[in-house]
């Protein structure tokens, strides 16, 4: 079955790991993703592992079901042939600063003259109608920003530090990808394609600030920024008699239950304990003192006593373990397939569950300029044109 954006072209020209993610996810749901990079490749072509060159593991897992078209944006015949590919495009998105796309003459109204039904997205580090307009942005860069740093040493990290994956990129992209959907519906019903900017801090902070917010959600203030729970230091996997265990004791009924389970069904009657509102005034003494307790007992232990009360509870994986993972198994969330130059390897299943559009696996993560040709004709452009461009450098394969 076609997936739920089969029919829908976008001209990809974003690199490293925000902008590929998002259009990787429309890939998957069907889009024809065309990857226009730049003469060097995509960066994260370079990252290692690899078992070819230009072909690294995080290019691999963020540019499946593309297609590969290398042009030099700088030489004029380079961006023509942009332009005629964008002419025939539903989306362009890119992911450099709008001052970069002004200077290669691809700016809104440039590539809107080619193509007034073209949705133009940008996802860059700020929006620019404010004084960080001009400012480059990485994911520990917006990490920083956004207070994710200062809120892991809040929380008992001995020293400020980044989320040890890249979260701003990857949030980001869902907002990039989700932006791309409704600008695609909205000029359906309304028949106008239109420019769309997606700023990774401004971004980001929604995640952080739905729970960090706190008092400063109040004018005027009621308390300080931050959730307690969240900055809680025993917030953290539970150290057990031979390892850890991620627990959860949230609600009355599994409060009860935990305190059944320790053998002090009096504390029910503390004040500090016996209600939501009363444990949330003091997350750190309630996780402090489950803490205590969970030394106790063993990981297997507390794991099948936790299932018996029915109070939520997780064996605290490694990234072995997540691969080895037994439900992981029985979903086939890791598909093996066969790339044509790299040989078997492992691929994560699209996340969502459908009924009658699924996503699919239906391309290998593309090797550099391997669509230039085939893209270049689709876009108009004769067989003699393409290759004088190969031979200048304009394009590559």
């Amino acid at each position: 079955m076609a997936g739920p954006l089969d029919g829908v072209r976008i001209l990809d020209l974003t690199t490293v790991v925000m902008g590929p993610y998002a259009t990787q996810i429309l890939a998957d749901y069907g889009a024809d993703v065309i990857k226009l990079e730049p003469p060097e490749g995509d960066v994260m072509r370079y990252n290692a592992p690899m078992r070819s060159r230009a072909m690294g593991h995080i290019f691999m897992n963020a540019n499946r079901n593309k297609r590969s078209v290398v042009l030099d944006l700088k030489k004029d015949a380079g961006r023509a042939a942009c332009l005629a590919v964008a002419r025939g495009a539903d989306v362009l998105v890119y992911n450099i600063r709008p001052q970069a796309m002004a200077r290669l003459k691809l700016s809104y109204d440039e590539v809107r003259a080619v193509n007034p039904r073209l949705i133009y997205v940008g996802a860059f580090g700020y929006s620019q109608r404010g004084p960080y307009a001009a400012r480059a942005a990485y994911d520990d860069l917006i990490q920083g920003a956004a207070g994710l740093p200062w809120l892991a040493k809040k929380a008992g990290a001995e020293s400020p530090r980044y989320v040890p994956a890249t979260l701003a990129d990857r949030t980001v992209g869902l907002h990039v990808a989700n932006a791309i959907c409704a600008a695609l519906y909205w000029r359906e019903k309304s028949g106008r394609g239109q420019r769309v900017d997606v700023p990774m801090f401004e971004s980001l902070l929604q995640t952080v600030l739905g729970e960090h917010l706190g008092g400063a959600t109040y004018v005027p203030a009621d308390g300080p920024p931050g959730y307690a729970r969240m900055l809680a230091k025993e917030r953290r996997p539970y150290e057990t008699s031979d390892g850890y265990v991620c627990v959860l004791v949230y609600n009355d009924k599994q409060w009860r239950a935990f305190f059944e389970l320790i053998g002090r069904p009096d504390l029910l009657s503390d004040p500090k304990y016996a209600t939501q509102e009363a444990r949330s005034r003091d997350f750190e003494g309630a996780y402090a003192m489950m803490a205590a307790e969970m030394k106790k007992r063993s990981t297997a232990e507390w794991i099948a006593a936790m299932e018996a009360a029915d109070i939520p509870v997780q064996r605290m994986n490694s990234l072995d373990d997540v691969l080895a993972d037994p439900h992981l198994a029985a979903i086939d969330y890791f598909h093996q397939v066969d790339h044509p130059s790299e040989g078997r390897i492992r691929v994560p299943a699209v996340p969502s569950e459908w009924s009658g559009s699924p996503p699919e696996y239906r391309r290998h993560a593309p090797r550099y300029g391997e669509h230039t040709r085939e893209v270049l004709r689709e876009a108009g452009l004769a067989d003699n044109e393409i290759e004088a461009m190969i031979e200048s450098g304009a394009a590559r394969v």
